[in-house]
């Protein structure tokens, strides 16, 4: 049995240039963390002695008999992409609610990678599995969906990637010392709106505006390097929330989809109350809100929004990981269900067929 666990993230900057309609022609980068909020995979060949080929447990539990009857996206392209045809049991259990726009559908991509791979004896690198789960969203889902969050998902930490126009890519982790990490995280408050949506859908609308929208893309991509030189210094952070504001500003004017009138007036009421500035995560539409929050202004920000669920998070550094590894003990050329070896008719003095489990 494997077990993976793969952080959700959280993007500050550079949201949008991660597209491929976008950075293909004028390169991109974000700054972005995985925090302490996982999405966990369960994984293992099936036994053979149940009535059925593959158990799968989601929000729904899936009994098929053929790998290629998985109703879950995600599950079935990657049993497709890695040709995955012996009985497998999965089971996903994750911290925070999908759809919510910290990531999950590409934590879930790669942890589910990292697990499969690892369950076939194969340990691959956190870069292949960025690539692969890029390759199953992108290629064979045909999500539209950037590449950050398979990226940092894949690696963890906080981290500035830089995209290149041949789509290679650069992580490069920010070196704080952990005086400032503990400062910057004091600053950081998340709310869940309870709200979920179809990132995809609203990804659609930025993507077809990005011809439109030349200008807003490069001021996105160049407040990736503002923020990074005040992370980076020694300065007062506060500047930090007011460039998240200033990109939050440029965010919700690519698509009348972004921001709903219920999300205006959550960030004026926490504006209003203190915070420096902040932006809804993920494409927008709904789910978690970020607000960037002097530690002495908190209970004015919580007070203020009231009615939301507060998510306390901190900083993660590690990636997707396996948390659990006891690889199979016996063959799966003999664990095909109805495809038992015989053992004995074809040795002397050994007479009868024999059904194996162990091979």
């Amino acid at each position: 049995m494997i077990i993976s666990r793969t952080p959700y993230r959280i993007s500050f900057f550079g949201g949008g240039t991660d597209y491929p309609a976008w950075f293909r022609e004028h390169g991109g980068a974000v700054l972005a963390t995985t925090i302490n909020r996982y999405c966990y995979i369960t994984c293992r060949f099936m036994p053979p002695f149940f009535e059925n080929l593959s158990r799968v447990v989601w929000s729904k539990i899936e009994l098929v008999d053929d790998n290629s009857e998985i109703e879950h996206p995600a599950i079935n392209a990657v049993m497709r992409h890695l040709k995955i045809d012996e009985g497998v049991e999965i089971h996903h259990a994750g911290d925070l609610p999908a759809r919510s726009g910290l990531g999950s559908s590409s934590a879930f991509t790669v942890g589910l990678l990292h697990a499969v791979h690892a369950l076939r004896g194969e340990m691959v690198s956190k870069e292949e599995l960025a690539k692969r789960a890029i390759y199953v969203e992108q290629e064979i889902l045909r999500e539209n969906v950037g590449v950050q969050d398979q990226i940092e998902t894949a690696w963890g930490g906080l981290n500035r990637i830089d995209l290149r126009r041949d789509g290679s890519f650069q992580v490069r982790p920010l070196v704080l010392t952990a005086e400032r990490i503990e400062a910057f995280e004091r600053h950081l408050l998340l709310f869940y709106t309870g709200v979920s949506r179809t990132a995809s859908d609203i990804a659609r609308a930025q993507i077809q505006a990005i011809p439109n929208r030349q200008r807003e893309l490069e001021e996105m991509h160049r407040l990736v390097g503002y923020a990074e030189a005040v992370l980076a210094g020694s300065g007062d952070l506060a500047e930090f929330g007011r460039l998240l504001h200033a990109s939050w500003q440029i965010k919700r004017s690519l698509s009348d989809r972004v921001a709903p009138v219920f999300i205006d007036d959550i960030y004026a009421r926490a504006m209003a109350a203190g915070a420096l500035g902040g932006k809804l995560l993920g494409a927008g539409g709904g789910g978690f809100m970020l607000f960037f929050v002097r530690p002495e202004d908190h209970v004015k920000v919580f007070s203020a929004l009231s009615e939301l669920l507060y998510v306390p998070v901190q900083l993660e550094r590690s990636g997707t990981q396996l948390i659990f590894y006891d690889p199979p003990r016996y063959s799966q050329t003999a664990h095909k269900r109805r495809d038992f070896r015989r053992y004995g008719a074809d040795q002397p003095g050994k007479g009868g067929h024999l059904k194996v489990l162990g091979g």
